[in-house]
């Protein structure tokens, strides 16, 4: 045992990062595999975008940048968050980060301490509670299963809170269910909220742009809590731009410093070339944003038909993100050649190992009887993919 952290030694590795890999490798081995585990879009960074970038190098972006960004970038976000949201930010309330992984990170760390509890409706996306553990904190996680569209309600979340609670982890649209709450659910939330001020709300959008139901709604739009609202945003699924690590927060003031100086002592500003070309995704043209949340929307139709096809899950059809999560209840205690199903990390095991199809086990996300797949892949794979699926699961007993 080597002599890590306590801090390090109690966080868990990431299930959705195992699997990619354990997929890598029997693909290595010339196996092949068809991977429906990775969160990100398979589509190209849009041209004009690309061509920002190489301007950039240029032009010599090549120095630091500001810690929180750009102001160009900064802007951009503002009157983004203006024109899209209808709501008014200054370029002091944004701050950039290395993806918005470590933008959600950098809010638990600012905000949360020893003892402090986080309200995480489950299913969640994987690091959060990680996050929260790294902070000192404790989460409160409340479930939400497919028979509500894995949305929490207002009495499980009030019935949640306590003296200790200091923050509301929400994602909509949800990782990893595609689950969108709509302006009404948001609301009824926001009324149980207004009555603890206390609590800051994270609102996790990555996924605003990738929305089927033709209009994002975000917890900040209600005045009674503004001042408690980050937004957390970011250029990576919106734009396939995963790799350019470009997130950012949208905060007052008092939560966007201090990320300024917890981000100034461990990364300080995020890449300068990145940043150009994230600008131009905001102010260039958003006709790619649209083409792609077209085809996604296909493949999550095409996808739901072929699930539902499968005796024995329950598909839930997504109003947004690039994920299915079916519940798989029907599977847990079945057996193959000697191999028992003893909850959903076994299953997609199985489903990589004989059925060569790559999946996540929904106990990384806090629903230990579902798995992810994500439709982020070709036509053609979805449908190879899901007849796998169908075979691999028809020879459990």
């Amino acid at each position: 045992m080597f002599p890590v952290s306590d801090r390090l030694a109690a966080l868990s590795p990431s299930e959705t990062l195992a699997m990619s890999q354990k997929s890598n490798e029997l693909k290595a081995q010339g196996i092949d595999v068809i991977n429906l585990s990775v969160g990100e879009p398979d589509f190209f960074t849009p041209d004009h975008i690309k061509e920002a970038a190489k301007q950039a190098i240029l032009d010599n972006f090549s120095f630091y940048s500001p810690v929180p960004g750009y102001p160009a970038l900064r802007n951009a976000i503002v009157n983004k968050l203006k024109t899209e949201n209808g709501l008014d930010y200054k370029a002091d309330q944004i701050v950039c980060s290395n993806g918005a992984k470590q933008s959600v990170c950098n809010v638990i760390l600012a905000l949360i301490g020893k003892g402090d509890e986080v309200i995480i409706p489950a299913p969640y996306w994987v690091s959060y509670p990680e996050m929260v553990t790294l902070a000192d904190g404790k989460s409160v996680i409340v479930s939400a299963g497919i028979e509500q569209d894995f949305k929490i309600t207002p009495a499980q979340l009030e019935a949640a809170i306590t003296p200790k609670t200091k923050a509301l982890i929400l994602c909509s649209p949800s990782n990893p269910t595609g689950s969108v709450y709509s302006r009404d659910e948001l609301k009824g939330l926001a009324d149980v909220l207004a009555k603890y001020p206390q609590i800051y709300i994270l609102s996790d959008e990555i996924y605003e742009h990738i929305n089927y139901l033709g209009h994002h709604e975000s917890i900040a739009q209600f005045d009674n809590l503004r001042d408690r609202v980050v937004i957390i945003n970011g250029v990576s699924k919106a734009y396939a731009m995963t790799g350019w690590r470009i997130g950012w927060i949208a905060a007052p003031k008092w939560i966007a410093s201090a990320c300024n100086t917890l981000q100034g002592q461990y990364t300080s500003g995020p890449n300068s070339v990145a940043q150009k070309a994230a600008e131009a995704a905001y102010t260039g043209d958003q006709k790619p944003v649209a083409d792609m949340r077209a085809a996604f929307e296909r493949r999550k139709n095409l996808v739901v038909q072929l699930a539902r096809e499968i005796p024995g899950l329950k598909v839930a059809d997504p109003q947004g993100a690039f994920y299915i999560f079916p519940d798989a209840s029907a599977f847990i205690g079945k057996s193959y050649e000697g191999r028992k199903i003893e909850n959903s990390g076994d299953l997609a095991m199985y489903l990589l190992e004989v059925g060569h199809v790559a999946c996540v086990g929904g106990g990384a996300f806090g629903a230990p009887n579902c798995i992810r797949m994500s439709y982020a892949t070709s036509d053609e794979n979805l449908e190879k993919a899901l007849a796998r699926i169908k075979k691999a699961l028809a020879q459990l007993s």
